[in-house]
């Protein structure tokens, strides 16, 4: 969903990719669900490994790790990192009802977040 909402508004200005410690190996429904709900379509994203990316210049690294279990990465060479534990969704139990509650808040808590981290990028000069 991150990567989803950084595209959006970030637009050609910044190169986002995602990745996890342990790809699930598809991308959630209720994810690409809540995601139109606010009209971005991820139904053409990928789950990928961080494997995929250890060799590329990486610049920024936004870790959304919540949970203990998680291993959240450091990338050689990178110029920035900022971490923000979010709660991940897919580990929610309950109706399909509240499912979608915790997919829909955690989607908007990833907004709020990057849209504020966007916003401090534009104001240091890390981005145009």
């Amino acid at each position: 969903m991150g990567e989803g909402i950084l595209r959006d508004f970030a637009g050609d200005s910044l190169n986002v990719a995602s990745a996890g410690s342990r790809p699930a190996g598809y991308v959630h429904p209720l994810a690409i669900a809540v995601m139109s709900e606010i009209g971005i379509d991820i139904s053409g994203h990928e789950s990928k490994g961080l494997d995929q990316f250890l060799n590329q210049e990486i610049h920024l690294v936004i870790t959304v790790c919540g949970n203990v279990d998680q291993n959240c990465p450091v990338f050689p060479g990178q110029m920035k990192r900022i971490h923000f534990g979010f709660d991940d969704p897919a580990k929610a139990e309950g109706s399909p009802e509240e499912l979608l509650k915790v997919f829909r808040r955690v989607r908007n808590e990833m907004q709020e977040f990057l849209t504020d981290q966007f916003d401090q990028w534009k104001l240091t000069g890390f981005i145009d």
